[in-house]
């Protein structure tokens, strides 16, 4: 009876104490939350993270190789041809040949494509703001360094 007992008290917490302290878990929570909000604010545009990231990774390095675009964002070639493609036909980038490397396609943004990446970073913002409201600015700057410390290599 006395190892019962023992056995018994040695069990984890219950699920919810134990993913309450976890934050792995807590993280994906948030993240779920920020997605969320994110892909609701952005359906008029027709933008999904992904390509929200391309786009604004273009417009930064433009003429950024395509194999450099998707080793930044993590993105596998086998997915990444698609989104290029679909970035493409919707006449929001476009390839062109490296000169001194035709195999080599660079990418920029057309004229279209910075039009709507400008409708869309006024977007981004306003969510941002929206969902880290009761974050002070000293708090949102230590959130931000703490996620840069958990994602560091």
């Amino acid at each position: 009876m006395i190892a019962k007992r023992n056995v018994a008290m040695a069990r984890p917490p219950e699920p919810a104490g134990l993913l309450d302290n976890l934050v792995g878990y807590r993280l994906r929570r948030a993240s779920a939350r920020m997605m969320s909000h994110f892909l609701m604010t952005m359906e008029p545009l027709g933008l999904r993270p992904v390509l929200f990231a391309m786009l604004e990774t273009i417009r930064a390095q433009p003429g950024i190789i395509q194999q450099a675009l998707g080793t930044q964002l993590g993105i596998q070639r086998a997915n990444l041809v698609p989104l290029i493609n679909e970035l493409t036909s919707r006449d929001l980038i476009e390839r062109r040949a490296d000169p001194s490397d035709r195999r080599a396609l660079r990418l920029f943004l057309t004229g279209e494509g910075g039009r709507l990446l400008e409708e869309a970073e006024l977007l981004v913002l306003r969510h941002e703001e929206d969902m880290l409201e009761q974050l002070s600015p000293a708090e949102r700057r230590t959130l931000l360094a703490l996620l840069d410390k958990i994602k560091a290599d």
